[in-house]
């Protein structure tokens, strides 16, 4: 039961949308509520959920459990990731730049959110063509589920530290 305690990792979540969506009936509408969550550990793991329901505070619970069965890994070296990349989801694509220590997080909207989550500190975005805030925080997750660690590149390749960044 003490391995359990240990492994219990504290989440921190933050609601990127809430939106009123409607169903056209024979009866009427049926309202209800959609909501786009994000969860992350600021140490390199981040999720993105959503959940749909009849009130605001379900929507919510839904969405987090759903970010929690979707974590992903990010490789976060020095602050910042290894190197560019470009992520696109649907009609959305976010550019993700490493930058020097001291930048910043240069984003907005559910891109910022992403990127404090996920523990990165230094970094450069931009996000083209959609601004729908659920597709651009999709592509950002694509883009940052791309990167791979140095360990990884090191043994695909089967080269040495020096020969890697060159």
């Amino acid at each position: 039961m003490e391995k359990f305690e240990e492994s219990e990792v504290l989440f921190e979540e933050k609601v990127i949308s809430i939106r009123r969506v409607t169903k056209v009936v024979k009866g009427g509408k049926n309202l209800r509520f959609s909501a786009a969550v994000v969860v992350g550990d600021k140490k390199g793991k981040v999720g993105l959920g959503t959940g749909k329901a009849r009130e605001v505070p379900l929507a919510i619970k839904k969405a987090v459990t759903d970010a929690k069965k979707n974590l992903i890994n990010v490789p976060v070296v020095k602050g910042t990731i290894p190197y560019y990349t470009i992520g696109e989801f649907g009609g959305a694509r976010v550019v993700l730049r490493p930058a020097a220590a001291g930048t910043g997080v240069i984003a907005g909207g559910s891109v910022r959110v992403l990127m404090e989550l996920a523990g990165i500190h230094n970094i450069l975005t931009k996000s083209l063509k959609s601004k729908n805030t659920l597709t651009v925080a999709r592509a950002t997750i694509c883009g940052l589920n791309a990167l791979k660690n140095s360990q990884y590149i090191k043994e695909k390749r089967s080269i040495n530290e020096e020969q890697l960044w060159q």
